[in-house]
């Protein structure tokens, strides 16, 4: 069984920073493509920043040169690097993977910035 298990989150002010991070077990770390989406109250699911299996990121233009994506094969964990983080960043912050037997979340971590 597939499951991904997110930490890291909390209650900081405006440009501090935080480390995410998501733990997969039960699947083979080294040949999947992992995601971080966000979700704000009264908002659609966004996605935050993509890592593939070869390691290579992508970011939305909201974080990139914030936020960066990373991962950790020794550990099958992916983690999210939030720096400079705003009140706009407020959000639950959700680990993904994406398959075509149909995605895997996580729970979600909570992640509010004050101002």
């Amino acid at each position: 069984q597939v499951q991904l298990r997110e930490s890291g989150g909390g209650l900081v002010q405006a440009g501090e920073s935080l480390r995410l991070s998501c733990r997969t077990s039960g699947i083979n770390f080294r040949i999947i493509t992992m995601r971080w989406y966000r979700q704000a109250t009264g908002k659609q699911r966004e996605l935050v920043a993509q890592i593939t299996s070869a390691g290579t990121p992508t970011y939305s233009d909201s974080v990139k040169d914030r936020f960066s994506i990373s991962r950790d094969y020794s550990r099958n964990t992916v983690y999210l690097q939030m720096n400079g983080l705003q009140p706009e960043d407020t959000a639950v912050y959700y680990c993904n993977l994406p398959r075509d037997a149909g995605d895997v979340w996580g729970q979600g971590t909570q992640v509010t910035v004050s101002s």
